[in-house]
């Protein structure tokens, strides 16, 4: 993920858009062989026998039809998982998204330039705001270098996402508004917009073809500051983004009505280039526990950010930083590189502004206020309510494991995202007595548009291996080979999915062909299996390595007695946020983690006493 930029470059950022593979559909018979593996580890042997019947009536019968069809599919279409994906997985869904949709993070600047410190936050801002306006600029004139696996191209069209984005709700269906342009493509919009205290403010970050700088953006920033703090608290209408959808949709229709002056606003809010938070809340978090920044970024005030904004940049009065943003336009990679782009500019300038310190003259931002009635009010009111209710439910851990990294792992000649995961499903296994079906990333960024497939850890060779090391009577060389075996399928797995022959989102190819067509249900989708080992979105451990950089982010659970488990992996430490519902009588992110923390330990322990 590292941000190639070039002064002149070879290649343009978008450049290999169009001459990128289509998306493959997998073979039925491999899909429907690697479920049956999968399903495995939940399975009692009378289980696993009703299952293995119901697959092969499928794969005989009705899913083979379904398969033609979606073969002749794939025929027309570049990306025949594309469309679906973005409406069964994200806008046809109608609880709050911005909890269960969203992801949110801390900015990795307090481990150096950027202490938590107070009386900065504004000055602060104002530097960090002008590198994420170079990284916009850096999009728009396509300097960034597209990313590669090796040789490998990868498709880039999620990058045109983070900006000018927003998603607006719709009372069946929710859709996406994208206003951004590359240079080339002609005029994108160039203001943000700025929210505090439950208010809005609007300025352009553009003045004569130049980007406002450090100080001119202090100049806005702080005359926004000042209208808050002089004046009363705006009417937190943001908080109706917060809402179960069809719910706000209505909301925003009854906006609408009441003053069309309300539509252009919220069309100033979708098309802004990102929303930055000014959030009274005081973190002070550590290099060693993001918990308070993590947990402020993923559940703070719903009134100072834009739910469906696909970036909200927020900044918190201790000079610490986090993000929220919605996942539905982009998977967070896009924010990782992004932030980790800004971090290392600022590790570069030391966090300072050394260039000119003239504020020309501009517009003061404009504050953007709403006509609200009673009834308004009232809906606003009921989204902070169930907003609250439903946070103040969700428990967030965010801490460092410092005793090794990435390093010490590759040293051992294992690969540290295949390590990570072995060491959950030994936590989750010691902790529950069992293993818990587990959800992993898997990029398909290769395909044009490809987005990610689901890589399925809780392998019955992951299942042998943790049996195992809870064997009091098992030897040392027992655990080793057994681990080696788990990491070895874990690897073959992961390698599958990213190059397309994952089966999770060929099952819901057919699932959703089988619904489109009216047709009745398939067994295989209502089979208790089906669901138990984690299909239909149930999966227990929903997690995501978000990278090898400083950037970490945090989910809330897929499931109510399951885990959000979003990790990044340094050379000397790896950070782990993990989540989970405090109404769930068997669920504790703090024992996981610390679960999580002994396993990393035996595991190494285990690889160091005779290299694998």
């Amino acid at each position: 993920m590292a941000n190639q930029v070039s002064e002149f470059p070879t290649e343009r950022t978008f450049q290999y858009q169009h001459s990128l593979p289509p998306l493959p559909v997998p073979s039925l018979e491999g899909s429907l062989a690697n479920y049956l593996d999968a399903v495995l580890p939940f399975a009692t042997e009378e289980e696993y026998q009703v299952t293995a019947a119901i697959v092969k009536r499928f794969g005989e019968g009705i899913g083979n039809d379904l398969h033609q069809k979606l073969l002749q599919r794939a025929r027309t279409r570049r990306n025949w998982l594309e469309e679906w994906w973005l409406d069964a997985a994200y806008l046809e869904m109608r609880y709050p998204s911005q909890l269960n949709v969203n992801f949110g993070g801390p900015a990795p600047y307090l481990e150096h330039c950027w202490p938590p410190t107070e009386g900065v936050q504004l000055q602060r801002t104002s530097i960090s705001m002008w590198h994420t306006l170079q990284y916009w600029d850096l999009l728009r004139m396509e300097r960034l270098d597209p990313h590669k696996a090796g040789n490998v191209v990868l498709d880039m069209d999620q990058f045109r996402m983070l900006f000018c984005t927003c998603k607006v709700p719709g009372v069946t269906k929710d859709t996406i508004i994208n206003y951004f342009k590359t240079e080339s493509e002609g005029p994108c919009p160039s203001h943000v917009v700025v929210m505090c205290k439950g208010r809005f403010f609007s300025f352009d970050a553009v003045c004569d073809g130049h980007i406002l700088t450090p100080p001119e953006l202090l100049r806005q920033l702080t005359h926004v500051k000042q209208c808050c703090e002089e004046e009363p608290a705006g009417d937190g209408v943001a908080a109706l983004t917060s809402e179960e959808r069809t719910r706000w949709a209505k909301a925003r229709e009854y906006l609408i009505g009441i003053d069309p002056a309300n539509k252009t606003i919220l069309e100033t809010i979708q098309s802004s280039l990102f929303v930055i938070s000014l959030d009274d809340a005081k973190p002070y978090a550590t290099a060693e526990n993001y918990t308070p920044v993590t947990r402020e970024a993923l559940t703070g005030d719903p009134t100072i950010r834009w739910g469906d904004k696909s970036y909200n940049s927020i900044s918190f009065a201790d000079g610490t930083f986090g993000s929220n943003c919605d996942h539905a336009p982009y998977d967070a990679m896009v924010l990782v590189t992004h932030c980790y782009y800004v971090d290392q500019q600022l590790k570069a300038t030391d966090g300072k502004w050394k260039g000119s310190e003239t504020v020309r003259p501009m517009p003061l931002p404009e504050e953007l206020v709403f006509t609200v009635d009673d009834r308004v009010r009232s809906d606003v009111a009921h989204a902070k309510q169930q907003y609250f209710e439903t946070t103040q439910d969700l428990q967030v851990v965010c801490y460092a494991f410092t005793s090794f990294g990435k390093a010490a792992i590759k040293q051992r000649k294992l690969h540290p995202d295949t390590f990570i995961q072995l060491a959950l499903q030994l936590a989750y296994y010691r902790q529950h007595g069992r293993l818990g079906s587990c959800y992993e990333t898997a990029m398909t960024r290769r395909f044009y548009h490809g987005r990610t497939e689901t890589m399925r850890p809780c392998t019955l060779e992951a299942q042998n291996w943790c049996h195992t090391m809870l064997l009091p009577a098992a030897s040392a060389e027992a655990k080793r080979k057994a681990l080696l075996l788990a990491f070895n399928k874990h690897n073959k797995l992961m390698a599958e999915a990213q190059n397309g022959k994952g089966f999770d989102r060929h099952l819901l190819g057919l699932y959703l062909i089988a619904k489109e067509e009216g047709l009745p249900m398939p067994d295989l989708f209502t089979d208790p299996l089906y669901s138990k080992s984690g299909g239909g979105g149930n999966f227990t451990l929903s997690t995501s390595l978000v990278g090898y950089t400083t950037v970490l982010g945090a989910v809330a659970p897929m499931v109510h007695h399951g885990y959000g488990f979003f990790y990044r992996i340094g050379d000397d430490r790896i950070v782990a946020s993990c989540t989970a519902w405090k109404s769930s009588p068997e669920t504790d992110a703090e024992t996981l983690f610390q679960n999580l923390v002994t396993s990393l330990h035996e595991m190494l322990h285990l690889a160091t006493t005779a290299q694998l």
